[in-house]
């Protein structure tokens, strides 16, 4: 088992036991985290809903930096090149860092490990939906070797989903996994679709400054292989709009070309 593997199980641990403690801010000289709420939506595999993972001033301020600046989302075919596909009618952009951008990656990065460096974290990437767009089904980690070698850090083994902005009575849009069983409870209702058929999994509503987290790959003999249970689709809005914001954790060091630095 590797080091990232063994640090994420042992946060899984903690979390089973902490249930859905309130996290408290931590500080230090460059950023504050907000004290966010976790809950655990499945284990196996690991799916986490995060609330208040945000704050205003930050979904703010990328919202600000990355105006004018977004332009259809392309998706990599089998053969990894990248292009326009009608699966995906979203626009996107990658975020340029600055010390807010870095003060989120920090949050994702201790959210998952202390162990982790920046280093395994790609540009952070917006993505936003309009009325009619949607991301058919699809998994983040890569089914083609070129695209998870060395140099790019290897495969996605984790990703966060995080609702930068969701426009006032906005429908639809909702965060789409069909092969895992949504919880039960009037409590889940404000975060999953409750009025859902169960046979079409789990929705989540996108709901401002929230984030859903979950692992992409899993441990079968010592090997990490994607997950086939992690497919997951953004569901089309049907009014208004919402802006999301893609982080993806690679197994190791991304190269500096891939980084943007």
């Amino acid at each position: 088992m590797s080091i990232l593997t063994y640090y994420f199980a042992r946060f899984a641990l903690l979390s089973l036991v902490l249930g859905a403690d309130r996290q408290q801010p931590i500080l230090n000289d460059e950023c504050s985290h907000p004290a966010y709420t976790v809950h655990i939506v499945a284990t196996s595999p690991l799916v986490i809903y995060i609330s208040d993972f945000l704050t205003n001033a930050e979904r703010e301020h990328l919202l600000e930096v990355t105006k004018g600046t977004f332009s259809n989302s392309a998706v990599a075919d089998s053969s990894g090149a990248q292009g326009l596909q009608q699966t995906r009618t979203s626009k996107s952009t990658s975020v340029a860092p600055d010390s807010v951008v870095d003060c989120i990656v920090s949050r994702a990065l201790s959210f998952q490990s202390p162990s982790l460096h920046p280093s395994h974290v790609e540009p952070l990437q917006l993505v936003a939906y309009s009325q009619n767009q949607s991301y058919h089904f699809h998994t983040d980690w890569f089914t083609n070797p070129s695209l998870a070698s060395p140099s790019h850090g290897g495969n996605r083994i984790s990703s966060f989903f995080v609702y930068v902005d969701v426009a006032p009575g906005t429908t639809g849009g909702g965060t789409n996994f069909p092969v895992l069983n949504a919880p039960h409870g009037e409590e889940w209702c404000k975060t999953v679709d409750c009025d859902a058929q169960w046979e079409d999994g789990l929705t989540f509503r996108p709901v401002s400054g929230n984030a859903i987290f979950w692992m992409n790959m899993v441990d079968e003999g010592g090997e990490m292989v994607g997950d086939e249970r992690t497919l997951h689709a953004g569901l089309p809005v049907t009014s208004g709009s919402k802006v999301g914001m893609n982080i993806w954790t690679r197994e190791g060091s991304l190269g500096s070309e891939y980084r943007g630095v």
